[in-house]
């Protein structure tokens, strides 16, 4: 009887230890329109952002989010890069160029190419990475400070970002 007893505490114990910790850990949630990225908090192991220019045409903001597992999270905004004109007086008719392009692309509703994550098959659809593209640098900033604040202070987090309004940020 007292063999049980003790195997019975022992049991409890454990279950409270593990399953406790595992059950209550905090999650950092963000829903954009391109989907969800739902994270345990203890599973983080870094945050990074950085920028980089791609091939010469595109400049790229990225947040890279890192676990304990094989899943890498990208949140990242990209940025054409636009021609500069050899003289001052020129670049302001390239600017409206670029300008009046971009408002035909919106009230057509067609989205340019270079606003869509691109994934080919099975190289970058199979690499344990899941991107999602924002619409602008300060939607990044807001995401990293978002996971930032939920992962330094152990906090339970929603984050919300929606391609019409200003991210919304909620902690539980």
């Amino acid at each position: 009887m007292a063999h049980f007893s003790k195997t019975l505490w022992f049991s409890a114990i454990l279950f409270a230890i593990l399953g406790a910790s595992a059950q209550s850990a905090p999650f950092w949630r963000c829903e954009l329109p391109g989907g969800i990225y739902v994270v345990s908090l203890p599973a983080v192991s870094s945050v990074s952002t950085h920028e980089y220019v791609v091939d010469g045409a595109v400049r790229v903001t990225e947040l890279t989010i890192a676990t304990n597992t094989a899943v890498v999270a990208r949140f990242y905004y990209l940025e054409p890069m636009v021609p500069k004109s050899p003289i001052g007086f020129g670049q302001s008719v390239i600017d409206k160029a670029q300008e009046k392009l971009q408002e035909g692309a919106a009230r057509a509703g067609v989205e340019e190419v270079w606003q869509k994550v691109v994934k080919n098959y099975p190289t970058t659809t199979h690499a344990h990475t899941v991107e999602y593209r924002l619409e602008s640098v300060d939607q990044i900033k807001k995401v990293e400070k978002s996971l930032e604040d939920a992962w330094r202070l152990n906090k339970e987090t929603l984050l919300k970002i929606t391609s019409t309004e200003t991210p919304a940020d909620s902690g539980n």
